[in-house]
């Protein structure tokens, strides 16, 4: 009773005091008196209708039935299931009592009673279950009503009644069998099982585990597919809910039926030309779930992209592509937005899959003779359509192509081949015989002739995929040269300068309206025109020192970006861009000359903007509604019934432009996606630490040279001295050249800092820079104290080196004089000896050599002899041995004859011997 009274306190809150609605509580409560206390059948009957009447139109009824009623009529539907009529009329009563009344005159304050009531009605689980059991009553009505019932209550209250049916047993399994119903009971289930599955992941197993997927194709077929009606609609809506970032749920339908039944509803059939709202909603629904299929549940498993990969996979192998460019690119008689949803999905279809980019390529369109590629025929599309929306479709077709696809960005480079004159003043009609890439120059050089800048950007933005992170395909087309139409412009010209031109075209048409203040139908597009043309030309600089050089070649291009960076008539995201391409001509230059080099880049930054003012410009861009929104791409609206009309009619809403801010446009929210805005970031902190390291260490500051040092050949000490001195004042020199630059941009960006219309933010950033730059100061001042004491303990080495070779000359001198001496006295000893060796051949004879020699000859033969008588005694003694060996072997009947034979060849020794006597 606790809470009744508390619901009587809000009525009397609400309406003044009790006694202003005494009336329709007093009324209310003598009906639920006859109910819960009445002894006729018909009469309680009676009072449950008179109930429910009043309780539908009157506002207070409904406050004080949520007062005091539930229990009534719970416990009817509990007790009394027998009476049908009862149950009948107390769950219309319910009904009533959560369906907001609309007030036209009503207070804005006033006291939702439908809220108040459905959350009175869902605080109890058991008033859950007991609503659902109903499901299982015979009745129709019954079911009917509690299906609207538990509609209403997940529509006002939806976490407490996902909550309470999870713990329900076999509580989503009596919804599901609502599905085979009849077709009004299968109908309301169905609004109910999409309520329940938008965000509740478990519900969504349980629904799928329940065989939702055979339910709904089955539901689908029954209803005629795409021409069906609004059934249709709600069944796809179910499905998106149970496959959307639900990659278990997507595996499952395709390993069970598969993705066939889906696929089918695309196809056109008899009545292909009869696109009304309905079917265009439906084959909006059919086409989100495709792009759901490759796009959702990646975090799911380890390996993120494998569902999505197989998913593209066998959707192709199921020709879904081919139903997809005949929507998208061939039925041109389509709404708009099935035109765009087609384009997405082809591009969600091939992104980042081998396979499927090359069928795509190799795709032809058409019937013979006149068959064209498929890629061919989106950038007719792109180039000529009259939609923002198909524009923004056809051109997400070429980034997913060209995103981590090397070799098609290749491919569609390799066919940009300027036309003949004659070809590019032809009619538009026969672009069909051209080429992909001479199509895309003739969109990009319409603009000399027809004045048609929004052609060529959007031409600009194709060649944006093709070159982005591609070295080769950006080299390839610095070297197209455009012949220019005007004979007053010459020959031929780089196409970077001539979109260079557009770029300045687009800036004095957007200036002359500014000057006039007449805002006409040009002025919607140049709002993104110079945007796209500047991010082409960001993307085409990054990490390409060709294409910096090819830009700075032309002396007016630096100039007219160091003005588009400070004209205050442009965007802030133009003035942002153009700083970033002022940027990436610093960071990627590789020139070695000195008009064309960094250091130029850096000193024309410093002097006709500011240095301080150049870096704002990033963070004047980093706060725009571009970057500040960014979201992930591709994130878009669920298509449910509130939203289906609007996004069917999207022509309406594209053209309303002109109401939204300048870089709020819906052509720049889709183009300048996350990927981008990261990588000028990226850029951002590069160019900053480059420029201010370039500003901090100029280009003429002295390198100290080892030769420098060195003391030349025939300079004396003194010169050597001197020039060193030199050399030192002119490093001190230059050293307060580049203390003064630095002095200059402390004081630059001490003045950034303090200014008083400074938001907090940008003062602190300011500090931030300032503290940088300071460091800088810091370290520079201590790299020239550190060189200046180098040159000084260079110089004291040097004198040490003088002193110590002159020490050395002296000793070596010393040494030289005691050699010359010792040579001297060497001449005077050889000189005696001499002399002596001449007086002692004049005194004494020479000796007899003859007579030595024989002397010799004697004593040597006396010898000989002697040696001799001592060999014949041995060889006497071993004769004798010898023969006494004999007699002992004859004596053991050996044959000594043989065993001496030979023995006596090698007697003749002595011989040899006695021949050496002689």
């Amino acid at each position: 009773m606790d809470l009744v009274s508390g619901y009587k306190g809000v009525v009397g809150l609400v309406f003044g005091n009790e006694s202003s609605a005494s009336s329709e509580d007093s009324y209310v409560e003598r009906l639920l008196d006859r109910i819960s206390n009445g002894v006729l059948a018909d009469d309680r009957r009676t009072a449950i209708a008179e109930l429910q009447s009043v309780v539908a139109e009157n506002h207070s009824a409904q406050l004080a039935f949520g007062a005091m009623g539930f229990p009534v009529l719970m416990g009817v539907l509990k007790e009394e299931r027998d009476d049908v009529e009862m149950v009948r009329g107390a769950l219309e009563t319910l009904v009533s009592a959560l369906t907001p009344i609309n007030h036209t005159r009503g207070p804005k304050n006033e006291v939702q009673a439908a809220l108040m009531n459905s959350d009175l009605l869902s605080r109890e689980a058991e008033d859950i279950s007991l609503l659902l059991s109903l499901l299982s009553e015979e009745d129709f009505y019954v079911r009917y009503y509690t299906l609207q019932l538990l509609t209403a209550l997940l529509t006002n209250s939806p976490n407490r009644l996902q909550e309470a049916i999870l713990t329900i047993p076999r509580g989503i399994t009596r919804l599901m069998d609502m599905l085979m119903d009849r077709e009004v009971i299968r109908n309301e289930a169905l609004l109910l099982l999409t309520h329940l599955t938008r965000e509740a992941e478990e519900i969504q197993k349980i629904v799928v585990f329940e065989g939702a997927f055979e339910k709904i194709f089955s539901i689908i077929k029954e209803e005629g597919g795409s021409e069906g009606g609004v059934v249709v609609q709600d069944c796809l809506e179910l499905l998106n809910n149970l496959i959307r970032s639900n990659a278990s749920n997507q595996i499952l339908l395709r390993e069970t039926i598969g993705f066939e039944p889906l696929i089918s509803i695309l196809k056109l059939r008899g009545s292909a030309y009869n696109f009304t709202q309905q079917k265009a909603v439906n084959l909006l629904s059919a086409l989100e779930s495709i792009e759901l299929l490759m796009m959702g549940g990646w975090e799911a498993e380890p390996g993120k992209d494998a569902n999505r990969l197989t998913n593209q996979k066998v959707l192709c192998q199921k020709k879904v592509l081919d139903y997809l460019l005949m929507l998208g690119v061939e039925s041109q008689w389509a709404a708009v937005a099935v035109r765009c949803a087609a384009l997405r999905c082809i591009g969600v279809l091939v992104a980042r899959n081998p396979q499927n980019l090359d069928i795509l390529a190799s795709k032809l369109l058409g019937d013979e003779p006149d068959v064209e590629p498929a890629l061919n025929s989106i950038l007719r599309i792109l180039l000529r359509t009259s939609s923002l929306q198909e524009f923004i479709a056809a051109d997400y077709v070429f980034k997913c192509f060209c995103e981590i696809n090397a070799d098609g960005q290749a491919m569609l480079a390799s066919t940009m081949i300027p036309q003949p004159q004659s070809m590019t003043h032809a009619p538009l009609e026969d672009d069909v015989k051209m080429s992909f890439g001479s199509m895309l120059l003739r969109g990009l050089t319409l603009t000399e002739t027809d004045g048609d800048l929004e052609t060529c950007c959007r031409a600009a933005s194709v060649l944006t995929h093709i070159l982005k992170d591609n070295i080769q395909c950006k080299e390839r087309v610095i070297q197209i040269e455009i012949e220019a139409p005007m004979s007053s412009l010459g020959g031929s010209e780089p196409l970077m300068h001539l979109l260079v031109k557009y770029l300045v075209l687009a800036s004095s048409l957007r200036k002359k309206e500014n000057d006039h203040k007449n805002r006409n139908s040009s002025s919607i597009e140049d709002t993104y025109i110079q945007p796209i043309i500047l991010q082409l030309l960001v993307t085409w600089l990054a990490d390409c020192p060709k294409a910096v050089y090819s830009f700075l070649d032309s002396r007016p291009h630096l100039t007219f970006l160091l003005e588009l960076v400070s004209s205050p008539s442009v965007t802030v995201c133009v003035r942002g861009l153009a700083a970033v391409l002022l940027g990436e001509c610093v960071i990627y230059n590789k020139s070695g000359d000195n008009a064309k080099d960094s250091f130029m880049v850096v000193d024309a930054i410093s002097q006709k903007i500011g240095l301080t003012s150049y870096l704002l410009k990033f963070d004047e861009m980093q706060k725009s509604f571009l970057f500040a929104s960014m979201k992930p791409a591709q994130q878009r609206k669920s298509l449910t019934r509130s939203n289906a009309a609007s996004m069917v009619d999207i022509k309406e809403a594209e053209i309303d432009g002109t109401s939204q801010k300048q870089d709020e446009h819906p052509i720049l929210t889709s183009l300048f996606d996350a990927q981008f805005i990261n990588f000028v970031k990226r850029l951002e902190t590069h160019i900053r630490d480059s420029i201010l390291e370039i500003y901090s260490h100029p280009k003429n500051s002295v390198v100290v040279v080892p030769a420098e040092l060195e003391q030349k050949t025939g300079e004396s000490d003194g010169d050597y001295i001197k020039r060193l001195k030199s050399f030192v004042e002119k490093q001190c020199i230059e050293m307060q050249d580049l203390l003064g630059r630095n002095a200059t941009l402390a004081e630059e960006l001490m003045k950034a800092g303090g200014g008083g219309s400074s938001e907090p933010d940008q003062r602190a950033s300011n500090g931030g820079r300032e503290r940088v730059q300071t460091e800088t100061l810091r370290r520079d001042l201590q790299e020239a104290m550190q060189r200046i004491e180098m040159l000084k303990s260079e110089k004291i080495k040097i004198e040490a080196d003088a002193s110590m070779y002159s020490n050395l000359a002296s000793k070596v001198e010393a040494d030289l004089k005691s050699l010359s001496d010792a040579y001297n006295s060497l001449e005077q000893a050889n000189f005696r000896l001499e002399s002596e060796v001449n007086a002692l051949r004049k005194g004494e004879p020479y000796p007899d050599i003859e007579a030595l020699k024989a002397v010799a000859r004697e004593e040597a033969q006396e010898q000989s002899e002697a040696e001799l008588s001592d060999l014949l005694v041995c060889l006497g003694q071993e004769q004798s041995k010898v023969e006494k060996l004999s007699i002992r072997l004859r004596e053991l009947g050996e044959d000594v004859d043989s065993l001496l034979e030979g023995i006596g060849d090698d007697a003749g020794l002595p011989d040899d011997g006695e021949e050496e006597e002689d």
